[in-house]
């Protein structure tokens, strides 16, 4: 039976090798919102950002188990953006070295990595009907 209840994405784990490396890049270059840097136990860190305007966040860290993924591969990670102009510039003022406007029939794209390498398509939708 399908689930017939709302849900919503809340957390996605980026694999990461360098925590502080990885909390500059998000939060100073990219103005996500720093939620949580917490150590509650030895060899467990745990960092939580949220992208400006996001019901989503985003943790990293250590001790959390994450060795499934390597730092760098995850390349699927997409958001919904107003305008790609604008993000391509605010991004390339903050010192991120995004690729340009991508136009496409579905949409316009852009794209960046993190310092480890994973990747983000950021796409503007073009208008429906």
């Amino acid at each position: 039976m399908p689930l017939q209840m709302d849900v919503k994405i809340e957390l996605i784990h980026l694999p990461v090798t360098d925590v502080d490396r990885a909390k500059a890049f998000y939060v100073d270059q990219c103005g996500f919102v720093a939620d949580h840097d917490q150590t509650p136990a030895p060899g467990l860190r745990f960092v939580q950002v949220t992208p400006p305007g996001s019901a989503c966040s985003f943790a990293f860290g250590t001790g959390l188990g994450m060795s499934q993924i390597a730092p760098g591969k995850l390349d699927v990670i997409q958001a919904v953006i107003p305008d790609a102009d604008a993000a391509l510039e605010q991004l390339r003022a903050s010192g991120v070295a995004a690729e340009g406007v991508d136009e496409q029939p579905w949409g316009r794209f852009v794209t960046f990595t993190d310092p480890d390498g994973n990747r983000w398509t950021l796409q503007q939708l073009v208008p429906r009907g």
